[in-house]
């Protein structure tokens, strides 16, 4: 076999590869012989058949499965031997012409194919003694646990019937008609639905027209629908909604003791308060992380520069490129909107995705050079999170899992990646400072990783997920119309 290196421009090469005929003869003439006491042929004893009909039967097919295998298997056993790593899965070209094919199966032309691929590039690890970052805490208050249990506890909250006026926090019970234009609308009608007033479930300026209402009133009312509304045929219109009401209920007040933890499933109110604060701890404990680990990436930013594979960039800016577009639709907005250009957008985001391939590679290298190891249990672990959030859906996970090349890994790679994190911690400074939960969560642009450039469309998101920040931005919540989902969504489409 022959590997004449054909291409060696930066990170990128290209080897030829060729296997003379005679050599993939003998490999064939090598398979024939082992099948040969297997095979069963009309008019031949077991064993008996001759190599030259065997090699007339079965050759071409033979020598498909082991260009196949070679093919398979060789460009990594040449990289290992070169002593590199492919970034990406290299890229086999061979000839497509039926006819040199044809002889390649016959053993009459040499076998030759082409490996291009982009090396992963060699850099020696630094000191990281130096690396210093800041790990903010907070103390999380009696009061701020207490407030918390309150709005868990509002699933649990009684309500009495009363007589009288209704207002803010009471629940109404009501049956109402919506009309545009004098015509009742799809999902606009609803009855014995439950109100509490003041909870902005639904469009704006619906509930405060219910305060003071009375059991037994009917009442129309006027409100327009938010220009952003779902449902295209409602949005921006106005619409009155035609309302009966059949209950007004004031709230029980709520007590955090044993009754109300019991409500909630759990024995006590003391263990309820060990839950709820082991939960914002948690909160306040993945933004602390966050925030530490991108002090680390932006200091070993600092420390590595090097040239990055261009797929390895390509594939990490299309992710960041994707999200980018996917923000601007759903904010209906242009990149004129965000005062820049597409243009400006993608020139930077190419650059976040090149220091992101970067520092992935570093950390791999950290990772593998202080044996850092993901166990099966972990991985397991992680599976089961997938299978979590979606419910329903446990089959068609594990079969893309278990069928799809690379599936494995995108699990790994992010537990690998904290785990060298944990490892980092242990070999760095950090000094822990104590602080409220408004500065905690204050929005810092540049401790976020964020381009330092002029302002790029949807930045925030892109760049946290880009980072690949521990925890999810959290979603504003959007307000309901007074019409049920289903409804809504049909209305929608």
């Amino acid at each position: 076999m022959q590997v004449i290196e054909t291409l060696a421009q930066g990170l990128k090469r290209e080897l030829k590869v060729v296997i003379p005929a005679k050599d993939m003869e003998a490999r064939m003439n090598e398979r024939l012989a082992e099948v040969k006491d297997r095979v069963r042929i009309n008019g031949f004893r077991p064993g008996k058949v001759p190599v030259a009909h065997l090699k007339k039967v079965y050759g071409k097919s033979i020598m498909a499965d082991l260009v196949n295998e070679i093919v398979r298997d060789k460009p990594t056993e040449i990289l290992t031997e070169r002593g590199e790593k492919s970034a990406t899965q290299p890229e086999i070209a061979m000839t497509e012409d039926e006819a040199e094919a044809n002889k390649i199966l016959n053993a009459e032309a040499d076998l030759e194919f082409t490996v291009a691929y982009e090396v992963i590039p060699k850099f020696e690890l630094k000191d990281v003694s130096g690396i210093k970052v800041v790990r903010e805490v907070v103390d999380i208050a009696e009061d701020e646990v207490n407030e918390q249990i309150l709005r868990i506890a509002e699933s649990a909250r009684t309500y009495e019937s009363k007589k009288g006026k209704a207002a803010n926090g009471d629940r109404v019970t009501i049956d109402y008609l919506g009309k545009v234009d004098g015509v009742a609308f799809d999902g606009g009608k609803d009855e014995d639905a439950e109100l509490v007033l003041g909870s902005n479930r639904f469009i704006p300026g619906f509930e405060e027209q219910l305060v003071d209402v009375k059991a037994g009133d009917e009442k129309t009312i006027t409100v327009t629908f938010p220009a952003d509304y779902p449902a295209a045929n409602l949005a921006g219109k106005e619409a009155t909604f035609d309302i009966t009401v059949k209950d007004v209920a004031a709230a029980a007040a709520l007590e955090i003791n044993d009754e109300l933890a019991t409500k909630l499933g759990l024995e006590s109110a003391d263990k309820l308060k060990e839950i709820v604060r082991g939960q914002i701890e948690s909160q306040y404990g993945s933004v602390t992380r966050q925030k530490v680990k991108r002090q680390i990436l932006d200091q070993l930013d600092e420390l590595y520069q090097f040239e990055t594979p261009e797929r390895l960039v390509d594939a990490e800016f299309e992710n960041i490129w994707r999200q980018i577009n996917t923000d601007l639709q759903q904010a209906g907005k242009t990149f004129a909107d965000e005062e820049t250009t597409e243009e400006e957008a993608r020139a930077e985001y190419r650059k976040l995705a090149e220091r992101r391939v970067r520092l992935g590679l570093v950390l791999s290298e950290i990772g593998e050079k202080a044996g850092v190891q993901v166990s099966d249990d972990e991985m397991q672990r992680s599976l089961f999170e997938q299978l979590r959030q979606f419910p329903g859906q446990e089959k068609q996970i594990l079969d893309y899992f278990k069928n799809t090349p690379g599936a494995a890994a995108s699990l790994r790679a992010p537990l690998f990646e904290e785990k060298v994190v944990d490892h980092l911690l242990s070999e760095i400074s950090v000094t822990d400072k104590s602080v409220s939960k408004e500065e905690l969560m204050a929005d810092d642009e540049e401790a976020e990783g964020k381009p330092a450039a002029k302002k790029a469309p949807a930045k925030k998101k892109a760049a946290a997920k880009a980072e690949a920040a521990e925890g999810e931005e959290a979603a504003a919540p959007k307000k309901k119309a007074p019409a049920k989902k289903k409804a809504a969504d049909e209305s929608a489409e």
